[in-house]
């Protein structure tokens, strides 16, 4: 098959549907790689993402206020160009606008997902009890009370062998 711009052997194959039509376009490796930069120019996700987050938004010049995350220094600027946070600190710090923009892409900006298990009572209760026995261990061993820690190291045992 051959390049449907320069004749040359085709060796990429894409199918576009819009509207529901199909086309189909066959190109060889530099017409792809062309035509690659030219999507990409065009519709970056980055630009797609900072574009949503700006809808409809009009700030004049002198409004304009850098906002930066204060753990790792990237500044909105920088997310609006990559389309990236740079650590979980940016949620917060750019949380004004990360609203809107995550309501706007997953129609909401609350969580419905999955969540954790419940654990049920009596076993939550297990592992604080089992949690505060080595609290009273580690106090024991501080304060040079080596027979209680013994008698709290081997309750300790016992309770993690039955849980096994």
């Amino acid at each position: 098959m051959k390049c449907d711009l320069c004749n040359k052997k085709a060796t990429v194959h894409l199918t576009e549907i819009v509207d529901g039509q199909m086309t189909e376009m066959h190109l060889c490796e530099g017409c792809a790689r062309e035509k690659s930069v030219q999507m990409e120019q065009q519709f970056g996700l980055a630009d797609l993402l900072a574009g949503l987050g700006d809808f409809g938004k009009s700030v004049k010049p002198t409004e304009k206020v850098q906002l930066v995350c204060s753990n790792c220094q990237m500044n909105y600027d920088d997310f609006r160009k990559f389309g990236r946070l740079g650590c979980s600190e940016c949620y917060e710090s750019f949380k004004m606008h990360l609203g809107t923009l995550l309501k706007k892409i997953h129609g909401s900006n609350n969580h419905f997902g999955k969540s954790p298990i419940k654990m049920p009572q009596k076993e939550r209760q297990k592992i604080e009890d089992l949690q505060e026995m080595k609290n009273k261990l580690m106090q024991a061993i501080q304060s040079e009370d080596f027979e209680k820690a013994a008698e709290l190291r081997d309750k300790i045992r016992d309770i993690e062998k039955k849980d096994k």
